[in-house]
């Protein structure tokens, strides 16, 4: 009999900031980087091609003695249903015993952790005075990209958003973000009261929707790319010298959002060289044969620790595939049960 515990969303969301999800997903990045985890080969599986498919993404974290998986649905027809249609699910294991240590909703994780992502490709690899940031999408997960980014970033002056299917929607987008972004505040307000004031700054800054792309891009400092798009919206020569870009959407194969053609003069950085060149922004210029994997500079837990560098100008375009990796999801997942089981949160049963 093992003691197993069961958390909801709601708790997850009690439970999670994003700093400590910051702190978290570097650490399974530099876990990877010094070979204390490893990613286990990915399932695909379409029930209805165009309709309904199941993706898992698994692990091991030898360093926090866990591994586990997420796995993650997406049945096109269940909004009709009142259903989400991508649902997400977290299982954590003991790698030292095999036991199951617990089971949570996948869909908060996966949001914090991704938003927790793009920022860290800007934290690394962006120019420290960079003041513009382009967001494209306008969805669910822009809110946590802007959040992170901002936190990471401290001398951000505007947010532009573009969304290529909907100018309306950006321009809805960038009329609530303020809103969504204090409920992700909402915990430093009584826990830290000193670094809720400082984001309340960092937040006071224009957003601005935006129909015209080109011109987004030639004044952006930083872009973060977040969608589900199979063809790219930012072409190569629009982007300027010293620009980084954090490309989040592209996570199974035929997804892009850039240029390919961008890949021959940056500086290409990863999440997981495996899985950037199967599924990630770099499958098409990889296939194209316009990068290698030579050429991509590094993972992103190597310049984490100061094993690679990552910009060397302030003239240098860089790129960060940020693919998600299962590291990302376990590593948060077992920081949760520990600390539901501090304040005996959620079901603990017996299996």
């Amino acid at each position: 009999m093992f003691p197993f515990r069961i958390l909801n969303q709601e708790q997850i969301q009690d439970l999670l900031d994003m700093r400590t999800t910051i702190g978290l997903v570097e650490k399974a990045y530099k876990l990877k980087a010094e070979e204390d985890a490893s990613l286990f080969p990915m399932v695909f599986h379409e029930f209805e091609p165009g309709k309904a498919d199941m993706d898992i993404k698994s692990g091991e974290l030898t360093g926090a003695n866990i591994f586990g998986l997420k796995l993650v649905s997406w049945f096109g027809d269940n909004p009709s249903k009142s259903l989400p249609a991508v649902v997400g699910t977290v299982l954590v294991l003991d790698s030292r015993t095999g036991a199951p240590l617990g089971i949570m909703s996948g869909e908060h994780i996966t949001m914090m952790r991704t938003g927790a992502a793009g920022s860290i490709g800007a934290k690394y690899l962006a120019r420290k005075d960079s003041e513009n940031l382009l967001l494209v999408g306008s969805g669910h997960l822009g809110a946590f990209q802007i959040i992170a980014t901002l936190m990471n970033m401290e001398n951000i002056k505007k947010v532009t958003v573009y969304n290529a299917l909907s100018f309306d929607q950006a321009n809805e987008f960038c009329k609530s973000i303020k809103d969504k972004l204090l409920g992700l505040l909402a915990p430093y307000k009584s826990q830290d009261k000193e670094f809720y004031d400082q984001m309340l700054k960092r937040i006071d800054i224009v957003f601005e929707a935006t129909q015209d792309i080109q011109q987004a891009t030639e004044q952006a400092d930083i872009i973060i790319t977040a969608t589900p798009s199979r063809a790219p919206m930012i072409k190569k020569e629009w982007v300027k010298p010293g620009t980084h870009i954090s490309c989040v959407g592209a996570d199974m194969e035929g997804k892009q959002e850039i240029d390919e053609n961008l890949f021959a003069d940056t500086r290409v950085f990863v999440d997981d060289i495996g899985q950037a060149i199967s599924v990630g922004e770099t499958e098409i210029p990889y296939k194209k044969g316009i990068i290698t994997e030579d050429q991509i500079k590094a993972e992103i837990g190597n310049v984490i620790l100061n094993r690679e560098n990552g910009r060397v100008s302030n003239k240098d375009i860089t790129i960060f595939d940020s693919t998600g990796i299962s590291l990302q999801d376990l590593i948060t997942a077992n920081y949760l049960l520990e600390k539901a089981a501090e304040k005996e949160v959620g079901l603990l049963t017996k299996l």
